[in-house]
């Protein structure tokens, strides 16, 4: 096997994906295979684009989001559309990520909250139950 072509098998162990993840990523056209027969054969190029995809998804883009921008590579202007639409995206993320942060830490805080006055009012009924 070519040091530039992998299997599936050997995307998978590379990657911590399962062989079904990389025909999903396949058949939304974000990975472009060769196929001999029944068999897929990932180029540097797909490796490059999984990885980007890894990330995106870990970061929370979508994967239509991940699928545009991977897109955007080929468009011969250096790469600075699809930097500056990369850049928007994970703005837009990254503000999100906060909000659910914020909105987490409130929860967080509301349930210490109820769980401190449930303790002590447990605590307060045992002290008043009558001794047998």
């Amino acid at each position: 096997m070519s040091e530039d072509l992998m299997t599936i098998r050997e995307m998978c162990d590379a990657f911590q994906v399962t062989p079904r993840t990389l025909r999903f990523y396949e058949a939304k056209e974000l990975l472009f295979p060769i196929r001999e027969g029944q068999r897929r054969l990932f180029t540097r190029r797909d490796r490059a684009r999984l990885k980007l995809i890894l990330r995106g998804k870990r970061f929370g883009f979508s994967l239509e989001d991940i699928r545009q921008l991977l897109d955007m590579y080929a468009m011969g202007d250096q790469q600075q559309a699809q930097l500056a639409r990369t850049l928007d995206v994970a703005r837009e993320r990254l503000a999100a990520m906060q909000r659910q942060r914020d909105e987490l830490g409130q929860a967080i805080a509301e349930l210490s909250e109820q769980i401190d006055w449930g303790e002590r009012e447990l605590a307060s009924m045992n002290a008043a139950a009558p001794v047998a």
